[in-house]
């Protein structure tokens, strides 16, 4: 029979082994809810996301949290049966091949995991990814994977960096894939690639086979992947002293429709171009054909280069020179990194891969011809 006094001399023991030099006391539900302020239910709701709790609430919760270094216990985890076999992909669109290679690499991934996948897109609104994001922490996955992204301000990430530590604290993880990097410090995970190192490499083997006046098009470049991207161009003009003019980077849109427009532009404006830097491969199939339109040959009269290594590229004719970026093992490795602790199938946790691009030489760059412009 326990007596309130032997009750009372294991408390005492328990606070002396706390106390004792050299060991540290695990933050408890209890310690996060006096420093915010609130309820122990309080900061349940707000870790497991399974009752609306005002978002200045939410914030302090998640802020003590991150102060006190609490994590879920994830044998307790367990046991409460919040180990769904389910991983969330938030997406901004599955029609473009560069998301939606991706998403097959991650699929591919779930299912080796014995995992369902559930997928959502954005349309490309930051809004959206945060509220998709919690969507997914409601139903406790074990993984967000966010492909891609729209965002890079600072009040924005602070907003991404409170949702991977409420993932975190519930014992699951945020994985951004293609994202472009946090300037502050998060629990998140990353999986890149280089993205302005093929830009360099495809403008600089433009400049190589002799072409200056190179016309970038596609994309709109106050987003992240497109920024850099056109920083990679920028950064090969500039490293071989050509002068940047303004008027032959059109990042005016995205797709197929938006690569014609933007070339045709460019030969009635008579730019002088002899090359073209599509943004991807779906932009270079419209740039492919306004060309063709005009009368103009590739690569005899314009040479064209684009990024992604979709098989798009080789159904072109002639068949594409672009950058070819590992999208469904970046899918891949992303969910590996997001599952890391949880089971075998994880790889060994890291704040980050990023993995390599390169350029796949095909049929559409040639030296430009002496005197040749988009008109002739």
């Amino acid at each position: 029979m326990t007596t309130t006094a032997d009750r009372s001399r294991r408390g005492r023991a328990a606070r002396g082994a706390e106390s004792r030099p050299g060991r540290k006391r695990s933050a408890t539900v209890s310690d996060v809810a006096e420093l915010a302020g609130v309820s122990t239910a309080t900061v349940s709701r707000v870790l497991n996301g399974n009752y609306p709790v005002a978002i200045a609430t939410r914030e302090r919760v998640l802020q003590a949290v991150a102060k006190l270094g609490y994590a879920a216990n994830a044998n307790a985890r367990a046991l409460a049966g919040s180990d769904t076999r389910t991983i969330g992909i938030v997406v901004p669109e599955l029609v473009d091949p560069f998301f939606g290679y991706m998403v097959r690499g991650l699929e591919q991934a779930a299912q080796d995991s014995g995992r369902l996948a559930i997928i959502a897109t954005t349309n490309a609104h930051p809004d959206a990814e945060l509220t998709l994001i919690d969507r997914m922490r409601e139903r406790r996955v074990d993984a967000v994977i966010l492909v891609s992204g729209t965002q890079v301000d600072l009040p924005y990430q602070r907003q991404l960096v409170q949702r991977a530590e409420a993932l975190e604290a519930m014992g699951s993880r945020l994985v951004l894939c293609a994202h472009p990097p946090l300037t502050i410090p998060s629990p998140a995970r990353s999986v890149a690639y280089d993205n302005e190192g093929g830009a360099f490499a495809v403008t600089e083997h433009l400049i190589a086979q002799g072409h200056r006046r190179i016309a970038f098009v596609g994309g709109r470049r106050e987003l992240p992947t497109i920024a850099v991207r056109l920083a990679g161009y920028l950064r090969a003009l500039e490293s071989r002293g050509i002068e940047v003019d303004e008027s032959i980077i059109r990042t005016e849109g995205f797709g197929r429709v938006a690569g014609h427009a933007a070339t045709q532009a460019l030969v009635a404006e008579d730019t002088g171009v002899t090359a073209i830097f599509a943004v991807n491969d779906t932009i270079a199939a419209g740039v492919y054909d306004s060309l063709h339109s005009a009368g103009l040959r590739i690569p005899a009269d314009v040479s064209v280069v684009a990024y992604d290594d979709t098989p798009l590229a080789t159904d072109l004719a002639p068949k594409l020179t672009t950058v070819h970026v590992p999208l469904e093992q970046m899918g891949r490795e992303a969910l590996r990194i997001g599952l890391a602790e949880q089971d075998a199938f994880a790889r060994t946790p890291e704040d980050g891969l990023t993995l390599g691009t390169y350029l796949v030489h095909r049929d559409s760059v040639t030296p430009p011809r002496s005197g040749a412009t988009l008109r002739e």
